[in-house]
């Protein structure tokens, strides 16, 4: 019980960590990791409901509670990190516009990521019985690497949920660009559940803005 405990403390900082995405956008008081992690495992379980093909739903809410635990040790990374200008204006520029690098470029970013999370995550595992460690490291694998039809699946569920956030803020602060959102969106998303939803976010977003 011991081990479960330090777990738990430890899992429970993701409450206090804000998502770095946000915090570089200049978006005040924005959502903690842990807070993305509660709606997007709903969303997951719910859309994942809704695939013609059935999908473990288990495995795929799992993989929502788990995806983000290695940020607690290895931070919250995003596109944008290695070409970070330091002038703030600069940075609030370059947020307009959705990151691009050659293919050399994104296996490397890639790599490192990995490595850098994979390693996080052991750390954070290592005390937990050896079947929940197990279980934990291949889920977030999957998830990473896109294994089963969950893990592609969730994937794309992660991303829409921070294109609903994306929105959200936008709504709150029309001085917060979506363009970039729209641009990553359509290159993405191709599951048709979450091209549907997508839509449907469109909509009624678009809708308030008349």
């Amino acid at each position: 019980m011991k081990e479960l405990l330090d777990f738990f403390i430890e899992t429970g900082k993701l409450k206090g960590m804000d998502r770095r995405g946000w915090v570089l956008r200049g978006v005040k008081n924005p959502e903690s990791i842990a807070e993305h992690t509660f709606r997007v495992a709903l969303m997951a379980w719910f859309l994942g409901s809704q695939k013609k093909h059935n999908l473990r739903i288990d495995r795929l809410i799992k993989m929502a509670l788990i995806h983000d635990l290695c940020e607690i040790y290895a931070g919250d990374t995003t596109p944008y990190d290695t070409i970070l200008p330091k002038d703030k204006k600069e940075v609030a520029a370059l947020m307009e516009k959705w990151p691009r690098f050659s293919k050399k470029q994104k296996e490397k970013l890639k790599r490192d990521k990995f490595k850098k999370e994979s390693k996080a995550l052991n750390k954070l595992v290592k005390k937990l019985p050896e079947k929940l460690q197990k279980e934990i490291n291949h889920l977030w694998v999957d998830y990473e690497k896109g294994l089963s039809a969950e893990g592609r699946f969730f994937k794309q569920t992660d991303r829409i949920e921070n294109f609903l956030q994306a929105m959200e803020y936008w709504e709150k602060s029309k001085k917060m660009p979506r363009g970039s959102w729209w641009i990553q969106a359509r290159e993405i998303f191709d599951d048709p559940v979450i091209l549907e939803f997508m839509g449907t976010i469109d909509k009624k977003f678009t809708e308030k803005k008349k």
